[in-house]
């Protein structure tokens, strides 16, 4: 059974940061239909590129600011347009060689999936590690970009329950938390569970952790 001690600290990491990166960028992945999970896998892949978080969601909201929100959408843009969206948000660094990732990906989406991701699930045939085998076929989606995603996408995708990546199992160490996704399941709902680790990226990131150890 989950302590009371490590509930306090998940309920203090939520309530100084009570919403997800795809809530940020107004993506609602559990609905699970095309569009969210199009937005989230390209918002992956720009998360997990060597820049700032704060960075690559300037990027992503800037990118669907323009209407790019679908595969449709995307497909009708060109590499220069995308380029000048990710240099002007703040992501000059990569903004060339993630233009080319983003068009890639978004072809590849059309043509094996019609694009719909929900299809590449069904490819895997729900199993995990397949699913991870596929996402690393989008150019710019590694393991870490397949972390990122899955961390989102367990709330729509059963197989992925419980998931935590690396980045949060090291923050969920920092804050004092298990360091398992069998360990964070326990302290919320399974609805709350991609909060959870959410937030104690945030609070790492934003070097909060004796902020939250204090509230608890």
């Amino acid at each position: 059974m989950a302590k009371a001690s490590d509930r306090n600290l998940a309920r203090a990491a939520l309530d100084r940061y009570p919403k997800t990166y795809a809530d940020m960028l107004r993506i609602d992945v559990a609905k699970n239909t095309p569009a969210p999970l199009y937005q989230w896998l390209i918002a992956s892949l720009l998360f997990s590129t060597r820049i700032s978080a704060d960075a690559a969601q300037n990027a992503a909201r800037a990118l669907f600011d323009q209407g790019w929100r679908t595969p449709q959408k995307m497909a009708e843009t060109t590499w220069a347009e995308r380029v000048k969206v990710l240099n002007r948000s703040g992501y000059a660094r990569y903004d060339e060689s993630t233009s080319r990732y983003i068009g890639f990906s978004t072809d590849l989406i059309q043509e094996c999936y019609g694009g719909d991701l929900r299809k590449l699930r069904e490819a895997a045939e729900r199993d995990v590690e397949r699913e991870r085998e596929l996402l690393k076929e989008f150019k710019g989606i590694g393991d870490v970009g397949a972390d990122i995603f899955f961390r989102e996408v367990q709330s729509a995708w059963d197989e992925l329950y419980p998931f935590a990546d690396k980045k949060a199992l090291d923050a969920a160490k920092k804050v004092g938390l298990p360091a398992s996704a069998d360990g964070l399941s326990q302290l919320v709902s399974r609805r709350d569970l991609p909060r959870l680790l959410s937030a104690l990226v945030h609070v790492t990131l934003a070097k909060k952790v004796e902020e939250v150890r204090q509230a608890a």
